[in-house]
């Protein structure tokens, strides 16, 4: 079970157990870096239904520990994450009370990462989709190899573009590129999403690791309060961006219930163009 400690101070022992966390792996590096790392070699880092809770209530637990200066989060292998698990996705859409799980979850997914007082670097590379996308883009500083592949594929699914996406991309690259982008599922390589001012730097590929811990490094090596209150007084900006996000995470999850989720999981399955609904009910 994934641990959760409700306001206590966790050890950093306790943080980086082995299988503490389903899905991640947590190590603690020299200047107080908290190493993340999404893991699953056999679906390119995807989310099943353990590691989506494991992601959510992870940042409370980095939050409360003692020793953490900064965390540095990526992906093991070939990409960031592919995103959530068709299975996961798949119970959603034919399980109440999974759906209701997964939409808290996200929820505080979304709201640990900017509650979250520790600074946060993202090291993004290969695909970044779903749950992993929402962490890569809500860091602090988001580091993109030149040939990452962001893309968020909710519509391509048949469900609204909830999760992170209202919250932040308006912020980051400007309403309509976040419209362009997130209406039509055009994915966005790290390049782009530098241009854009989607990420906060992009580098080439053999570089990304090496730019993002000197980040990291930099981060940890400052004043914890003035690193930290600055973080807390520039989220207000996605603070007051809640009732946008929230709305469009109800949004999401209500087409979950929908006809078109399950033409969209099929033709993902099936590897096909989806055949949705000719027209929306309202």
């Amino acid at each position: 079970m994934t641990p959760h400690f409700f306001g206590q101070t966790p050890s950093v022992a306790q943080l980086t157990a082995p299988g503490a966390y389903p899905g991640l792996r947590l190590q603690m590096h020299d200047g107080g870096i908290l190493e993340v790392v999404l893991q699953n070699d056999r679906t390119l880092n995807s989310v099943n239904a353990a590691a989506h809770r494991a992601l959510t209530v992870v940042w409370r637990d980095i939050d409360a520990a003692e020793g953490v200066r900064c965390v540095l989060i990526r992906g093991e292998g070939r990409g960031f994450s592919s995103g959530g698990d068709f299975e996961l996705i798949e119970e959603m859409a034919s399980d109440f009370t999974a759906l209701a799980r997964v939409w808290r979850e996200a929820r505080d997914l979304v709201y640990n990462v900017i509650n979250c007082g520790k600074p946060v670097v993202s090291a993004i590379h290969g695909p970044c989709v779903g749950a992993g996308l929402a962490v890569a883009l809500l860091a602090d500083v988001s580091v993109a190899a030149k040939t990452a592949r962001l893309l968020d594929g909710h519509v391509r699914l048949g469900v609204a573009a909830g999760d992170h996406a209202a919250i932040i991309w308006p912020l980051l690259c400007g309403l309509n590129k976040a419209k362009y982008h997130l209406m039509t599922g055009e994915p966005v390589s790290g390049e782009e999403a530098e241009r854009i001012g989607l990420v906060s730097l992009c580098v080439p590929d053999e570089e990304l690791l090496d730019r993002a811990w000197k980040v990291a490094r930099q981060l940890a090596a400052g004043s914890p309060t003035a690193v930290r209150w600055t973080k807390y007084a520039l989220n207000n900006w996605l603070r007051a961006a809640g009732p946008t996000f929230d709305a469009s995470l109800a949004l999401e999850f209500l087409g979950f219930t929908g006809p078109d989720v399950r033409e969209g999981l099929a033709s993902l399955r099936e590897k096909r163009e989806p055949n949705f609904a000719e027209d929306a009910p309202i």
